[in-house]
């Protein structure tokens, strides 16, 4: 792809994150994009063949933006399960903030868009693979508390975690990130760890 190929592909992606942010979904048409960007429909189509392809380009430009892969690094990285656990839940705490605008346009959309939908369900499972990550390493190091399976608890712990939770205890509750942060360390040692 040329350069000024990237450049376009990069201000259509640009577009879309702010379309969504400030119409939370609804009505987010590939007209809209072309519009926002100041370029035809058809050179939108010409980078995305669909709104679907659009809407899934977007979330993971917004995480290359938000340089997903370093910050997960320290989670990764760690040596034991416990440790996995808590940076796991400090790093998804502190990055919900940050993509919550797309996050609440994708979900109040997905009902009725099926682009939006498969978008949304994409990162939903991106974010799942980490809560297993973090649940199988409390396994392998036989810290995981007794009568959990790892699948049990990944579902419990990505059900914690999933973004309408944060938004009640931080928009709704008033929490802050550090108290969100801190509290889901605390639940899910509680829950998870065996003592």
């Amino acid at each position: 792809m040329s350069r000024k190929n990237n450049e376009t592909r990069t201000r259509i992606l640009e577009a879309t994150v702010r379309v969504l942010e400030e119409h939370g979904g609804r009505g987010v048409r590939m007209g809209d994009i072309a519009k926002e960007t100041g370029i035809s429909r058809q050179a939108v189509y010409l980078h995305f063949a669909s709104r679907a392809e659009l809407l899934n380009a977007t979330t993971t430009y917004l995480d290359e933006v938000l340089d997903l892969e370093r910050r997960l690094a320290p989670s990764r990285a760690a040596k034991c399960g416990v440790k996995r656990l808590a940076l796991y839940i400090e790093f998804w705490g502190n990055y919900v903030p940050e993509i919550y605008g797309v996050a609440k346009a994708l979900l109040l959309a997905q009902d009725t868009d099926e682009a939006a939908a498969a978008a949304w369900q994409d990162r939903m499972l991106a974010m799942r693979d980490g809560c297993r990550a973090a649940i199988k390493a409390l396994h392998s190091d036989g810290k995981l508390a007794p009568g959990w399976t790892t699948k049990r608890a990944t579902d419990v712990l990505w059900t914690m975690l999933l973004v309408p939770n944060w938004e009640n205890l931080t928009v709704e509750c008033g929490w802050s990130t550090q108290q969100y942060v801190r509290w889901m360390q605390t639940i899910a040692q509680r829950t998870f760890v065996k003592e």
